[in-house]
């Protein structure tokens, strides 16, 4: 460097080394917001989408790029974009799917509550039309498909949050496109551990990676996996919309994904002890949980999911339950976090009257089978007679 001003060595010593003949074990996080080129032919093409260099970080990053690298091989899909949470992947994925002024979304009835806030609030105020149906109810799809002016897309949740329906998604995925609409699906609940509803027929694979890509409860982020043409479009919108996931984020969540595997396999078999236990206690009235032999999608679960496993997610209705008896059970809980999440290492319960689903009007809580005493667990990967045990006295008490 020409000078010995410490002025100017302050801002540029030690930067912009020469390129290292060696690899980092650990991918390495990239905070620069904008990079430079010595051939700006280069920085040109970079710029142009023939090159896929980055340029400047809403446009791409090299961390969040090795993130998507990773989920886009998870899902087995083509290609991945990474986004600030998963409510942007959500209204990413929509966006690019087509829903806009004059277009119909057909969304599961009991969908979470910010998508279904998105659908009825936001994008409606833009000329979208919702339609909500019964997932679960083939029929249903057909119809509200079929009865729909211009539709965009049908979304739904692999796993539904939080009364733990199972799509069907290789019948949904034929009655969507079957009307020229894409087929949304958020595969948060069950993660790729469990399904790939690519291969199944879907069009976009929607990810909240705050939950089990992540899995620590330290990050929030968001993916949308689909076919390469199909990212690069979702990248343009989100070059309008700067929905970005940052690089220390996206490092987070690439981290935890090397666990992913591990965790979900143990929260799925602690699940499976905890819900069989919750049936057979008098203070439960009803248990959702896909691997209970009386799940009334038990069997088609058995056939989409991989591994015997069916997911950790488990809701329980408390007899007699409302507001007041859901609070103190809530509040004797001692191993089990309180927590407006899931998929962490840790076991969370979560009241979805008050918190994922309070969006919804109570009368059409109750309609679509989301009660007052509804509570939302998310089994985490400790030792199941522990979260068994803080059950059990918190229910007594």
């Amino acid at each position: 460097m020409p000078t010995s001003s410490i002025h100017t060595l302050a801002v540029h010593a030690g930067e912009r080394a020469a390129k290292p003949d060696f690899t980092p074990v650990a991918t390495p996080i990239h905070p620069s917001s904008s990079y430079i080129y010595e051939d700006m032919e280069a920085l040109d093409a970079a710029f142009s989408g023939a090159h896929d260099g980055p340029m400047y970080t809403r446009y791409g990053n090299p961390t969040v790029t090795a993130l998507e690298t990773a989920v886009a091989a998870l899902e087995g899909g083509e290609a991945a974009l990474a986004y600030s949470s998963g409510m942007a992947a959500i209204h990413g994925a929509l966006l690019a799917a087509g829903a806009r002024a004059g277009a119909t979304v057909v969304a599961a009835q009991d969908v979470y509550g910010a998508t279904y806030a998105l659908l009825t609030r936001l994008l409606a105020s833009q000329g979208v039309t919702a339609r909500f149906v019964d997932a679960a109810d083939p029929d249903a799809v057909g119809a509200a498909l079929a009865a729909a002016p211009s539709p965009a897309a049908l979304i739904v949740e692999t796993i539904s949050n939080p009364l733990l329906k199972v799509a069907d998604l290789p019948r949904l995925a034929e009655q969507a496109h079957g009307v020229g609409a894409a087929l949304i699906v958020d595969n948060t609940f069950a993660t790729p551990y469990l399904c790939r509803p690519l291969a199944l027929g879907a069009d976009y694979v929607v990810h909240s990676a705050t939950k089990y890509l992540g899995g620590h409860g330290d990050v929030l982020g968001g993916a949308v996996v689909a076919s390469a043409a199909r990212r690069r479009e979702l990248n343009e919108i989100n070059k309008l919309l700067g929905a970005n996931l940052g690089p220390q984020e996206a490092w987070l969540v690439l981290r935890g994904i090397k666990t992913l595997p591990l965790r979900v396999q143990r929260q799925c078999e602690n699940a499976v002890r905890v819900a069989a236990w919750l049936a057979e206690q008098p203070q439960v009235s009803r248990v959702n949980f896909p691997g209970l032999p009386d799940h009334p999608q038990h069997a088609l679960a058995s056939r989409l999911f991989d591994r015997g496993l069916y997911g950790a997610m488990i809701s329980f209705d408390l007899a007699d339950g409302d507001r007041a008896r859901v609070f103190r059970f809530m509040e004797a809980l001692r191993l089990v976090l309180p927590a407006t999440t899931l998929g962490d290492v840790y076991s969370l319960a979560l009241y979805p009257a008050m918190s994922s689903h309070r969006a919804l009007a109570p009368e059409l809580r109750r309609a679509i089978g989301i009660g007052d005493g509804l509570v939302r667990l998310s089994v985490g990967i400790e030792d199941p007679a522990d979260i068994i045990a803080d059950l059990a006295q918190a229910l007594a008490r």
